[in-house]
């Protein structure tokens, strides 16, 4: 493809992270938003009127236009194995959501389909692609501060009484935040510490019976290095890290301690019944503009062998015997950009991206073992995972 022109990218499924990836889209000197599909004609009609892209019902119409060169998958997690190998058979390079596939064979499918077709397949798992996680991967990989010998990932939001669909809240769906909300730590955690993890330990908590759901866990991860991680989350709406994190929440906008607890309010005040148009209303909400601070998905604490790293509102916080130093940077608009900037670069330098669908693949190991794990009470090891190049 000629490096020059714009890059057309076609959205299939327009919820919440469709929805924030949008604005990276509109306005991107190097991307082209050609096409949109969505099953809810009433938000794919909203959404067109928007951005002036073109709309369709059909997926596999959407897919044969000469205009789409990536397609941008953000539909429910079952329907992301079918939806990739349709992108592939097209020649499309595709940027699928997480978590990857409700399992490691689908997921497997999805990067055999990728690979015979020749297309680059990134796995948005957006937290790593933060600049400020970016950025202490860059100062971990210097080799200023030794080796990474610990990282602790701390997350409490409310998102277990976020507007859900059934499947999000199901396990064997891909659903409940060990999937939906560890894949992001996960993530991270690999990023950081190198890719290799060698076993997990996991208890996972369902805390309320009326929202039947994995809502809380705590994990436990060691390297193939010696070095250890923990990734605790809790999304029960009580207490949230952003008190730990300067009031700023997990996309860099101040969170008031007024509205903490406001969701799981708004749950218990519903009457039940389907939330799918709930979920559709927050959707379109999702777009706030430009943030103030940088995104605190939770505290994320790296220490390496000569000081330790985390994030400030402004940039990072170094800490070393000298003391603490900020190192300061401005936010980015978007999180999406940089997943965008990482599919354009693998085009034009038809190289591999990092976030492929081998590292997609090996974070959702790091699920479903952690899902194992906690029904056996039994560490689990991990046999596919690889490493940051």
């Amino acid at each position: 493809m000629n490096a020059k022109r714009p890059i057309g990218i076609a959205v299939a499924g327009l919820g919440s992270a469709a929805r924030m990836m949008l604005p990276s889209l509109q306005d991107h000197p190097r991307w082209k938003l050609s096409a949109i599909t969505d099953i809810d004609r009433d938000t794919l009609a909203s959404v067109a009127d928007m951005t002036g892209a073109r709309a369709s019902v059909d997926l596999d119409a959407m897919l044969a236009a000469p205009d789409v060169d990536v397609v941008y998958i953000a539909t429910p997690t079952l329907l992301h194995a079918t939806h990739v190998r349709a992108a592939a058979a097209a020649g499309k390079h595709v940027i699928v959501e997480k978590p990857m596939a409700e399992t490691a064979s689908a997921a497997l499918a999805m990067i055999e389909a990728a690979e015979r077709a020749g297309i680059f397949l990134i796995v948005g798992h957006s937290r790593s692609f933060d600049i400020a996680i970016r950025r202490m991967r860059e100062i971990i990989a210097a080799g200023t501060l030794g080796r990474p010998r610990m990282i602790q990932s701390t997350v409490y939001t409310d998102w277990i009484y976020r507007p859900r669909r059934p499947d999000e809240l199901d396990p064997d769906q891909g659903g409940g935040v060990i999937f939906r909300q560890g894949a992001h730590q996960f993530d991270v955690i690999r990023l950081l510490g190198g890719g290799m993890l060698k076993n997990v330990r996991a208890s996972l908590f369902d805390m309320d019976a009326s929202r039947a759901a994995v809502g809380a866990h705590s994990v436990f991860l060691s390297f193939e290095d010696g070095a250890a991680a923990t990734a605790v989350y809790n999304g029960y709406g009580c207490f949230m890290t952003s008190e730990l994190c300067f009031g700023v929440g997990e996309r860099g906008f101040e969170d008031p301690v007024e509205g903490l607890g406001a969701a799981r309010r708004a749950y218990l005040a519903r009457s039940g019944g389907s939330e799918d148009g709930l979920k559709r209303v927050r959707a379109a909400g999702q777009a706030r503009g430009i943030p103030p601070h940088h995104p605190f998905f939770g505290l994320t604490l790296v220490s390496c062998e000569a000081g330790d790293l985390r994030q400030a509102p402004d940039g990072l916080f170094l800490y070393t015997a000298r003391g603490r130093e900020h190192i300061p940077f401005p936010p980015e608009r978007n999180v999406y950009d940089a997943v965008l900037a990482e599919m354009a670069q693998a085009i034009d330098s038809d190289t591999r991206p990092l976030h492929d669908g081998r590292w997609g693949l090996a974070n959702l190991e790091v699920c479903e073992a952690s899902l194992r794990s906690a029904r056996s009470g039994t560490e689990q090891a991990l046999v596919r995972q690889v490493p940051v190049r």
